[in-house]
């Protein structure tokens, strides 16, 4: 029994090292990040929403009222525009969101292609809809990162899947909130 604890200990913490790691890794992307559109920082005590949108899901995570960690959300299954913003709509009631984080895809170049476009046009739909402040945030590793971080866990395939758009849109938040706080 003791020895069975000290091997999930040791994956805990094995997995909290993975995520401090990954956290680096997404600070470091701050540099390219600190060119998209970012111009104000959060207000105190209102909590900012992360979005990573792809065609068929929304993962979404929501910081806490500090601004410091990021939480995710259950993920929302995209039906139709007006759904998907009456979803989006109650998170941010229910949260008190007052900015919104949309993954921005790009190349890995670094330039713009047809997704980003994409996502340029829904997040001003966002900004129209509802009134907050949009911020787009380049999201290249999110998902590669997210993937990676929870094939290491002993999560089912299945449940693997369910999770990485949550873990992609808390990627996007903490990278986000990072940058904000090392300026």
């Amino acid at each position: 029994m003791a020895r069975a604890l000290v091997h999930n200990s040791a994956l805990v913490w094995a997995e909290l090292h993975h995520l401090c790691c990954a956290m680096l890794l997404f600070a470091a992307a701050s540099v390219y990040n600190c060119r998209m559109d970012s111009s104000s920082p959060p207000s105190a005590l209102q909590r900012v929403m992360a979005l990573d949108v792809g065609s068929r899901r929304i993962g979404v995570a929501v910081s806490d009222p500090l601004g410091i960690t990021a939480q995710g959300l259950e993920t929302i299954q995209r039906q139709n525009k007006r759904l998907d913003f009456a979803a989006l709509g109650q998170l941010l009631t229910q949260y008190g969101v007052r900015e919104i984080v949309v993954g921005l895809p790009l190349r890995l170049s670094g330039a713009e292609g047809t997704q980003s476009e994409k996502m340029r046009l829904f997040a001003d739909e966002l900004r129209k809809h509802f009134g907050v402040t949009v911020h787009l945030w380049d999201e290249r590793w999110t998902s590669t990162e997210a993937n990676r971080l929870l094939r290491e866990t002993d999560l089912s395939i299945k449940k693997r899947g369910q999770a990485v758009d949550r873990m992609a849109a808390i990627l996007i938040l903490q990278s986000w909130m990072e940058s904000r706080n090392v300026r």
